[in-house]
């Protein structure tokens, strides 16, 4: 059984971003970049199913420039069999992402595709069920839990109400949440043996799929600062304040 882990380049979660001067997007020259966080959970989990003996081979599977190569190679650190790069230099759409996804999917031809639920940079969380829309996958989206046995896989979802769980007929797409799992730490024997794995680049053109943008960021800005706290001396200056200045009563 083979599964595909589509796998992300954003700007590291411990670096505070900077809007551009112009305001045309964030600066990410000489920031630190790494996998998506979500997408860890992903691999995690397909490693763990792997090591569980219910899967045979992990392949992961990032779409952008280059230097996507390194989040591909510490994939294949985490226990990713091989990589496959489509290399572009175009700003990806979420609705582009599941394109070449797709084309990647019916060229592999997996049982199981995981991915995080959202990226950390543009926090769209579309990419899951676009991709399932595509290909006519059943989908169970931010999944705590999942179980794979006979031909099914079981997964646990957080929704506003607690917890609801989806027995998904292979194959199938599922989106992770933080609280699937714990990923694991990438050792040094691993990142050397992950030098020797295959990774495979193509680009959308050899997958017939056109990624030109179809939205225009006019413009960015950070939010608003908060201004400092004050203490009033008694109730009735809050009241006062609460329903004069915050307008909230």
């Amino acid at each position: 059984m083979k599964v595909l882990v589509p796998v992300k380049r954003v700007v590291d979660y411990n670096v505070k971003v900077r809007v551009k001067s112009d305001g045309s997007g964030v600066d990410i020259a000489n920031v630190k970049m790494s996998m998506n966080p979500f997408d860890e959970i992903a691999l995690e989990e397909a490693m763990r199913l792997k090591e569980a003996g219910k899967v045979t081979e992990v392949v992961a599977v990032s779409c952008g420039v280059t230097q996507c190569q390194e989040t591909l190679r510490t994939g294949m650190a985490i226990g990713a069999d091989r990589g496959i790069l489509v290399e572009t230099a175009v700003e990806l759409e979420p609705l582009a992402v599941a394109k070449l996804l797709k084309a990647l999917a019916d060229k592999e031809q997996p049982q199981l595709i995981i991915l995080g639920k959202q990226a950390i940079d543009d926090d769209s969380n579309q990419t899951g069920q676009m991709l399932a829309a595509l290909l006519g996958w059943p989908q169970a989206t931010f999944a705590s839990k999942v179980v794979l046995e006979d031909g099914k896989v079981s997964v646990t979802r957080e929704v506003d109400g607690g917890l609801e769980t989806l027995s998904l007929t292979l194959p199938a797409i599922i989106t992770t949440d933080l609280r699937l799992n714990e990923p694991r730490y990438v050792t040094l024997p691993n990142i050397m043996k992950a030098k020797k794995k295959p990774l495979d680049v193509t680009k959308p053109e050899d997958l017939g799929v056109d990624v030109t943008p179809r939205l225009k960021t006019l413009k960015v800005v950070e939010p608003a600062k908060r201004s400092a706290g004050i203490k009033v001396p008694d109730v009735a200056t809050l009241v006062a304040k609460l329903r004069n200045e915050a307008k909230v009563i």
